[in-house]
This record gives structure tokens, C-alpha cells and sequence, in this order.
């Protein structure tokens, strides 16, 4: 196996572009492969464009009715069937969309080939992690589920354990669904509760259907969880499920919208924290995982300067075993060209200035708080059903 991270990149994911008045900026990504670059973090990873993914792989997930209504609304947006989720205001049809959609999914499943098949241990796509989009409707400005396409294809080479690990803001529901009977794929999802955030789902008690009951967990952290709450909810509830899963193979996603600067949710999670779960799932794969086997993509983020391409860049940094020094200062270069491209300030350093910490779980919880109510209410649910103690 190779010691070289692989970075998915083409230029063309950045025409996955809603408008300008859209959140889901493609700016963000953008910044991000240029702050990737401007540290040199594409010489420490390959980059490698894979192609798009074909029909006969979006049917791995997607229903072929729903893929025929994208690409007639990549050819004319006017006429976006909104029964299947195109044509809204979280979803607008644009021209292309059906091929820049279908070129992101392909580099998720062009990243998880490579490391099933050993071309690399770790891989990575930061323009990935789109995990609203439905079998048969796009949702959560995702057209296409590329990590669920990712899992998929893994299954179909062979796979018999992969878990996914998702710590965006919102709950992972359209990967929950895809494999919410699947028994060989473990999901695990922390997010802002559903009660005051979209997409409404990811309650605890939703554990999987099926031969696949107790392959889905899901912890719905209070609003206003910031980073000891969010690092004690992952290190409460990930590792015990890994070490008992033992996947072949580790898919996550990095929605980097946790963000207490992030416009569109109520969490209050700092870069820091996020580069700390970056850190940790790495711990974690070459700890548990066959081959150190990991999938690593994006996700959401909508403060699309200060926040998603200085952490995404730290996600590229530890994949490629090159990880960047948080105090380390912001290159001037790519300074320049966010003022070039927003007409903003970009930041200066790679840091919030935080140094998280957490309490373990093993030390004991206290029954009146909030983040360890929603802890236990996670673990009672699912980990007698996979034989562990709550």
C-alpha cells in the first residue's frame, strides 16, 4: 500500500454553484485547494482527478428515474421537476448540474477504490460529503450522495464493514437511509439536535431497521454544545463502537459547519476542536481499521473564509501526514487571494486560539446535563443492540 495520501481534484467540482445568493458558496472550495496548495500539501498528497461517476454507479444508491429528472434539469433548469427536490430554494436547478454532481460522486468513489484496492491508505475529497441527497430527491443542497455512493461501490468490491462517521452540523440522513437495513455498514452520526435544526432527524432512538438494527447511532447534541461537549459526545460514543466494528474500511465526513461563526446552525464548535476530531479519526483508523483504510470527504460550511479552507486544509494536512502547525501563520499568497476573490480579510493564523479539552465518558456523567443526557440517551439506545454496555 502506498504511504502517499491521495487528494480528489478537478477544477470542475467548483461549477457546483446554486447562485450568488446561495449559501453552499463555491468559493469555499476554491480557498481551500488554494490554501492547500499554498502550504504544500499538494506535493505531500497525489493529486488525482477520477472521472465522473457513470449511470450504472449512481444506481448503486440513486434511482435511475430520479437521475434521468437531474440531467433534464442540467439541460434546462427551467424546467426542474420539483417532485424530486429540484427547483427549490435549497436545491436550484443550474446548467451543468447533473454533470458537476455526478463528477463530485466520482471522486468519492474514485477515493474509496484507491484505498480498498491499496493504491493508498488515505484519501481524501473535501468537495464530497454531500449526505442529504435521497435515493430518489435531492435535499440539504445535495443532488447526489456521494458518500453513500462511496460506501456503496465498497460493498460492491467486497467490503463486509465500513463505518461512516459523520460530524457535521446536520444529521447524515441520506446515508442513514441508504444503509438503514444494511448490517455490513455502521453510521454514526453527531449533529445539532433535530428539534432546532434541519433536517429534523437523527433522533437517538433512530438505531436501524431490519437485519441492520443497531447499525445506525445517532447523537443529537443541544444547541449551544461547544468544544468539550462536542469532543466528549465523539470520544462517548465513536471508539467503543470502532473497536467493536473493526471496519475494513473508515469513510467521514467533516462538515466543517459545528462553527460558532457558521451562519446556517447553533453549535458553538472552534476550528481547534475541528482539527482535534480530524486528529482523532486518524488515531482511530490506524488503530481499528484494516489497513489504516480511510475515506476522508467535506461536507457543509457556510463561513466560507475564516472557517471551511483553514479546516478542511488541516483535514488535508493530517491525512498526508503533513499535518500544519495551528499557530503557524496563513501564507501571505493565499491572503491575497481571498481579498482578490471576496474583497474580505482572510485570517491570519490556522487557529481559533483554543486549547480543547474533555472529560471521558469513563469518569462518570452527570444526569442533569444536557450534552450527557444526550450522550446516555444515545448509548442506551444502540449499544445493548450491538451487545455493549450503556
Amino acid at each position: 500500500m502506498s504511504g502517499r495520501a491521495r487528494l480528489m481534484w478537478d477544477d470542475a467540482v467548483t461549477g457546483y454553484d446554486f447562485g450568488p445568493s446561495h449559501p453552499m458558496d463555491p468559493v469555499r472550495l476554491v480557498l481551500t485547494m488554494g490554501l492547500v496548495r499554498a502550504y504544500g500539501l499538494d506535493r505531500a498528497a497525489d493529486v488525482v482527478a477520477a472521472p465522473a461517476a457513470g449511470d450504472s454507479t449512481l444506481r448503486l444508491v440513486h434511482q435511475q428515474e430520479y437521475v434521468d429528472a437531474v440531467r433534464r434539469a442540467s439541460l434546462d433548469p427551467r424546467a426542474a421537476d420539483g417532485s424530486y427536490g429540484l427547483g427549490t430554494p435549497d436545491d436550484p436547478a443550474f446548467a451543468g448540474m447533473h454533470e458537476t454532481s455526478a463528477l463530485i460522486a466520482g471522486q468519492s468513489v474514485g477515493a474509496a477504490e484507491a484505498v480498498w484496492r491499496g493504491e493508498t491508505a488515505h484519501a481524501v475529497n473535501f468537495a464530497g460529503g454531500l449526505h442529504h441527497a435521497m435515493p430518489g430527491a435531492a435535499s440539504g443542497f445535495c443532488i447526489y450522495n456521494d458518500a453513500a455512493l462511496a460506501i456503496a461501490r465498497l460493498l460492491e468490491l467486497g467490503a463486509e464493514r465500513v463505518a461512516y462517521i459523520d460530524v457535521d452540523v446536520h444529521h447524515g440522513d441520506g446515508v442513514q437511509t441508504a444503509f438503514w437495513e444494511d448490517p455490513r455498514v455502521l453510521t454514526v452520526s453527531l449533529h445539532e439536535h433535530p428539534r432546532t435544526l434541519f433536517p429534523q432527524t437523527g433522533w437517538a432512538e433512530e438505531t436501524g431497521g431490519g437485519a441492520g438494527e443497531g447499525s445506525a447511532v445517532n447523537v443529537a447534541l443541544p444547541a449551544g454544545t461547544g468544544d468539550e461537549g462536542w469532543l466528549r459526545a465523539f470520544h462517548s460514543v465513536v471508539p467503543e463502537l470502532l473497536a467493536d466494528f473493526r471496519p475494513q474500511v473508515l469513510v467521514t465526513q467533516h462538515g466543517a459547519d459545528t462553527h460558532f461563526e457558521d451562519p446556517l446552525a447553533h453549535l458553538a464548535v472552534s476550528l481547534d476542536a475541528q482539527r482535534a476530531v480530524q486528529a482523532s479519526c486518524h488515531d482511530l483508523v490506524h488503530e481499528y481499521v484494516d489497513g489504516g483504510r480511510w475515506v476522508a470527504l467535506g461536507g457543509g460550511g457556510y463561513a466560507v473564509v475564516d472557517v471551511v479552507p483553514r479546516s478542511w486544509t488541516h483535514l488535508v494536512g493530517i491525512a498526508a501526514h503533513a499535518p500544519i502547525d495551528p499557530l503557524s501563520e496563513v501564507p501571505e499568497s493565499w491572503r491575497d487571494e481571498v481579498y482578490a476573490r471576496t474583497r474580505q480579510l482572510g485570517p491570519g493564523r490556522m487557529t481559533d486560539g483554543r486549547t480543547p479539552t474533555w472529560q471521558p465518558w469513563e469518569a462518570g456523567y452527570d444526569p442533569a446535563d444536557r450534552l450527557d443526557q444526550a450522550v446516555l440517551a444515545t448509548r442506551k439506545a444502540v449499544f445493548p443492540l450491538r451487545g455493549l454496555l450503556a
